[in-house]
């Protein structure tokens, strides 16, 4: 199946700030995108991950291990040599028990020859890629427990069955749903760094030109890549720049004041509001290449960091994201 270019989609500009700066900075905590069907959710976590160069592994390691890091690859007597491969994209089906996700005993090897030996899951196929679960809101609660409680350790311990594994798992975690078919839970909604809104197009010219480049991709996959491949080359570049920029980026105190206030104002649950506006503001100058976060980085970034992550006032008919606005409005003007 050809992956539509990132950059050839059309509209969904939230969406795709959100995947870049997760992309940028995986600290902070993934991206849930809740939506109408057919909007472009997964379509736009494909091509983020189709247009990223390849990453280098160690051959035969089934870990996607980076060969910098040889000394942490769970295989016995990894292989010196390397290969390139695409970043990783894996998707997690719903119904998926813990032995899938996690990994578990390989139970062909104990049964055929009395060894024991650790089967990796899908958490170990996803290392230095993308995660993406669709419906996550009808995935089982223990289950999506365990991807938050890894996705923010960026590591893998499974004990059972008398086997001890731990491995690296470091990946940017995509979940999308419909509120139509069941709301995620509060807790664990919050545990998810950002949090996106997609609607259907209103505007007849932006669904027509969907179409347009929908056929144009199914009738010339090659020719409609092609055609993109300068604008993902830029979004490229941008990205790369903004991961090696990004720990010179500066956050100056005054911003860390406003970020705060600003949480405090919508009621924010916890704390975990203020860290990833702050991150999430500090990818955005990256990605836009400025050297310290300003008050226009929190203000964008805003909706997506606390929208879901406010107290639900039953009396208040109000939506997040006006309450967010209003706040900015009241604080900055």
């Amino acid at each position: 199946m050809s992956v539509f270019p990132f950059s050839a989609i059309v509209g969904q500009h939230e969406m795709k700030m959100a995947l870049l700066a997760a992309a940028v900075d995986p600290r902070i905590g993934g991206v849930m995108i809740f939506g109408d069907r057919g909007t472009g959710k997964s379509t736009a976590a494909r091509a983020l991950a189709g247009a990223l160069p390849p990453i280098r592994v160690i051959e035969g390691c089934r870990y996607n291990t980076d060969p910098d890091e040889r000394e942490r690859c769970p295989e016995p007597n990894p292989s010196k040599r390397v290969r390139k491969v695409p970043v990783p994209f894996v998707d997690l089906p719903l119904g998926s028990t813990e032995d899938r996700v996690l990994g578990a005993l390989d139970l062909e090897k104990a049964l055929a020859h009395g060894e024991k030996h650790f089967e990796p899951g899908l958490l170990a196929k996803a290392h230095r890629g993308f995660l993406y679960i669709d419906e996550i809101n009808l995935l089982e609660d223990h289950v999506v427990d365990l991807l938050l409680d890894v996705a923010a350790s960026g590591e893998n311990l499974v004990e059972r069955d008398g086997l001890s594994m731990r491995h690296p798992a470091r990946f940017v975690l995509i979940g999308s749903g419909n509120p139509e078919e069941g709301e995620l839970r509060p807790q664990l909604l919050d545990r998810f760094g950002l949090s996106v809104e997609v609607r259907t197009p209103e505007a007849i010219d932006e669904r027509v030109e969907i179409m347009r480049r929908c056929d144009a991709l199914e009738r010339d996959p090659k020719k409609f890549a092609a055609k993109w491949k300068g604008e993902d080359s830029k979004v490229l570049r941008q990205i790369d720049r903004a991961k090696k920029a990004l720990a010179k980026v500066k956050t100056p105190a005054k911003i860390l004041k406003d970020t705060a206030a600003l949480c405090k104002a919508v009621g924010a649950d916890g704390l975990r509001g203020e860290l990833t506006l702050m991150r999430s503001a500090r990818a955005l100058a990256a990605l836009e290449g400025d050297p310290a976060v300003t008050r226009d980085h929190v203000k964008g970034m805003a909706p997506l960091a606390l929208r879901h992550r406010l107290r639900r006032d039953v009396l208040d008919e109000t939506g997040s994201t006006v309450r967010i606005e209003m706040a900015l409005e009241e604080l900055f003007g």
